[in-house]
């Protein structure tokens, strides 16, 4: 009979899934964090990644609706993970595009899906994809332990460089502030909600591939931001990694 994990030999399977595949390792990525992106780059990932992050509150609302009633903590942190992007004292899409506009791009340029490239339209509708159709633990694997669980890592790594190479203002850098805090909050309530849920080997299974993959399109999404808008201008020799 296939073993079902006991609570912290999961936890350990589904941080080593991520690991591996983690955003951090992406070109792009390593270019920001060592200062080597023009403004006009940064504007590029701003493009971008509206189109991925300012959904998501509507990919955990999909969630939310499926979520048996008796799953009371579970369906509270979604709501209030939702009330934070869309509700709070300032609004995480408005974080978002005030520092796109100090990059040098616009609102009507930030909020134009013709901006973003193909692979972050792939990356969107894969999160809705598993919002809608996947278990609702199992999508909260994918999307809040997969994907929003790296957040606080790749941002402390990029924000100290934002203050002191690039010279942005703590106003023009609150939406990488915010979310080192708020999504670390948020990371661990996902792992906990899928700790406590996923008691079966089939789930346990679902869950740990989820978060493979979910990192995994992350890595591709930031790998191309690199190869469509950098590539030409910074080698990647230049950063230490192999063509």
């Amino acid at each position: 009979m296939d073993k079902v994990l006991n609570p912290d030999e999961l936890r350990t399977a589904l941080e080593t899934a991520i690991r591996g595949n983690t955003a951090n390792a992406s070109p792009f990525s390593l270019a920001w964090a060592r200062g080597k992106l023009s403004r006009e780059h940064l504007a590029r990932w701003t493009e971008n990644h509206y189109h991925y992050v300012g959904p998501f509150a509507e990919y955990l609302a999909y969630v939310y609706a499926r979520l048996p009633a008796e799953y009371e903590e579970a369906k509270d942190f979604m709501l209030q993970n939702m009330y934070e992007e869309e509700l709070a004292a300032d609004r995480h899409t408005d974080l978002l595009i005030r520092f796109g506009e100090a990059c040098g791009t616009t609102r009507a340029r930030i909020i134009d899906p013709d901006n973003m490239n193909p692979t972050t339209r792939g990356l969107q509708a894969w999160c809705y994809n598993v919002a809608m159709r996947e278990d609702p633990i199992v999508a909260i694997a994918g999307l809040v332990v997969g994907l929003e669980s790296q957040v606080p890592s790749i941002y402390r790594k990029q924000t100290p460089t934002l203050r002191e190479q690039y010279g942005f203002t703590d106003e023009e850098v609150e939406f990488f502030d915010l979310h080192i805090v708020s999504d670390e909050i948020h990371g661990e309530r996902g792992y906990q909600i899928v700790l406590e849920h996923a008691r079966t080997y089939e789930l346990q299974q679902k869950c740990l591939k989820i978060c493979e993959i979910g990192a995994q399109m992350r890595l591709l999404y930031t790998t191309s931001l690199y190869n469509d808008y950098v590539g030409s201008e910074i080698p990647l020799a230049e950063l230490g990694l192999a063509a």
